[in-house]
């Protein structure tokens, strides 16, 4: 998020980003005695009652097939990061001639491409492994009617699986199992900002109509907290959490090139992610702050760089499992259950090796070159 900084880059940074890849969708029948969402444990246990660790900016890849975008949210897609254990899975979308598509803040700065096939490529991997509940958090960057949303959901044919509240408009605390959801096939949350709710497109759900916020412009370790940062209407935390607001804790961390230039502070990542929880700035003590001001888990929660730290430990910690059956990237800092994959699932599917972290000094002169002219 903080979509607003990096109107200044778009001049300078005219990359595209290919659409994630997965594999041919098929058709399975859910077992239930299987794990759901990688452990038997969390079956029972209400969707809003579990932590569902996710990737901030999901589409945005700092990889080969961006030249390394210095505007890259992650070094690896999001069905990559769905087998992972990610389960939550964040994006940008604006509106070029009457299409949907994801783009970093414009699409002429980083175009991950239309939303309907992105959604199609969850919707494969959602196809494989039939005892998974997916939520997908979109940005309605464009303030574009529910029904340009709705036409990319059925079109990419992953409405089926939409899961459908009793309240459209109205935060609820009665919310399905996990294995409620996957009975009735409807196993994916699908929230949108800035929509009203439509009884045509009834799993659309209009997120600060059920979610509240932690900050998400941060610059120091220390600037992580537990406050409500939006929407306001929500109140405070305390106040969002009594009224069965969905609390969602934003965990990225920004370097500031100038006083109104922020960008992915990639150089702390393996601190920013990590699952220790006393130290300052780490995602294991801001999820375990929260839990404790909250008296609830942080629900969603979003990261930059998903397999470094990694991420997901903090989800098993919040969830107090032990996972099973997750295929996690050669690079992921540490295991975190489950199978070590091998391969790096870049945009265009291919293995490559690890990302570099850094940014090539000519990108960055001209960045800042353009830069100072902007401003």
């Amino acid at each position: 998020m903080g979509f607003s900084v990096w109107s200044a880059m778009t001049a300078v940074l005219g990359l595209s980003a290919a659409v994630v890849s997965a594999g041919s969708p098929s058709r399975h029948m859910a077992r239930a005695d299987a794990a759901c969402n990688n452990s038997p444990e969390l079956c029972s246990r209400a969707y809003n009652q579990i932590t569902h660790m996710g990737a901030h900016d999901s589409p945005f890849l700092r990889d080969a097939s961006t030249g390394n975008s210095i505007a890259g949210n992650q070094f690896f897609n999001a069905t990559v990061a769905l087998s992972a254990g990610l389960r939550l899975l964040q994006g940008q979308v604006h509106n070029v001639n009457g299409v949907l598509r994801l783009c970093h803040s414009d699409c002429s700065l980083l175009d991950a491409g239309p939303l309907q096939d992105w959604l199609a490529k969850v919707k494969a991997w959602m196809d494989d492994h039939p005892n998974d509940v997916v939520t997908v958090l979109l940005v309605n960057s464009d303030n574009m009617d529910v029904a340009k949303f709705g036409a990319a959901f059925e079109a990419s044919g992953i409405s089926k699986y939409g899961y459908k509240p009793a309240s459209t408009t109205a935060p609820t605390g009665n919310w399905p199992t996990l294995q409620t959801m996957i009975d009735a096939g409807t196993r994916l949350v699908s929230f949108i900002a800035s929509i009203d709710a439509s009884p045509t497109y009834p799993y659309l759900l209009s997120e600060f109509s059920y979610v509240f916020e932690t900050e998400f412009m941060v610059t120091t370790p220390t600037g992580f907290n537990c406050s409500r940062g939006r929407p306001t209407a929500a109140g405070t935390a305390a106040n969002a959490i009594a009224k069965n607001f969905i609390p969602l804790m934003n965990h990225f961390k920004y370097d500031s090139l100038t006083s109104s230039i922020q960008i992915p502070a990639v150089g702390d990542i393996d601190s920013t992610n990590s699952p220790d929880a006393t130290k300052a700035g780490a995602l294991g003590l801001h999820a375990a702050t929260c839990k404790n001001e909250w008296g609830v888990v942080p629900v969603l929660v979003l990261v930059d760089f998903w397999d470094k730290g990694p991420s997901i430990q903090v989800a098993d910690v919040m969830n107090a499992i032990t996972p099973t059956g997750r295929s996690l990237p050669s690079s992921a800092g540490g295991a975190s259950g489950g199978n070590k994959g091998t391969t790096t699932g870049r945009s265009d599917g291919s293995s490559t090796k690890e990302p570099r972290l850094g940014l090539g000094t000519g990108a960055l002169v001209a960045f800042m070159a353009a830069a100072v002219l902007m401003f």
